[in-house]
This record gives structure tokens, sequence and C-alpha cells, in this order.
């Protein structure tokens, strides 16, 4: 639960340090291996997250909600995790 708390405070501060205009971006990584690009976009108040694949191949979602898009990366990130204890 921790982690997530952590996912949404990240996400928080995207928020207030981004002006109306700039667009804020975070990188989520597990053992030195990005995972996901997640930008904020404050015109709209709108998340992307661009989930990386194995293959090079990119998944962009979009939320308008920081709680969906905080569970999206939590999900990214624990599989992730369950795939390297493997």
């Amino acid at each position: 639960m921790s982690q997530l708390l952590s996912i949404i405070q990240r996400l928080q501060t995207m928020q207030q340090q981004g002006d109306h205009e700039e667009v804020q971006q975070r990188l989520f990584e597990v053992n030195g291996k990005t995972l996901c690009q997640v930008k904020y976009y404050p015109a709209t108040s709108m998340y992307e997250v661009e989930e990386y694949s194995k293959d090079n191949e990119k998944q962009k979602y979009q939320f308008d909600d920081i709680d969906m898009a905080a569970i999206e990366i939590f999900e990214i990130v624990q599989e992730e995790k369950e795939q390297s204890e493997k």
C-alpha cells in the first residue's frame, strides 16, 4: 500500500509543479528498467501513461482521475516486480 501512496504523491507533485502550460513528465522504473513514462497536461488536467513493453512497443493510456492513473502505474510496477522475482 505504501508503494501506491508513493505513486499518488509523485502524481500530485506533478500537478503542483506544473504551471498551466508546461507538461510535467516522470519515469517509473524497477531495478533500473524504465517501465513507463507519465505526462501530466495541466491545461486539460489529464495524465498520459505510456507503458514500455519488452518488444519496445508502447501503449498509451489517458486518465482524468489521479487515482486511476496511479492504479495503472502500480499494476505495471507490480507486474515487473513479480516477473523479476521468478
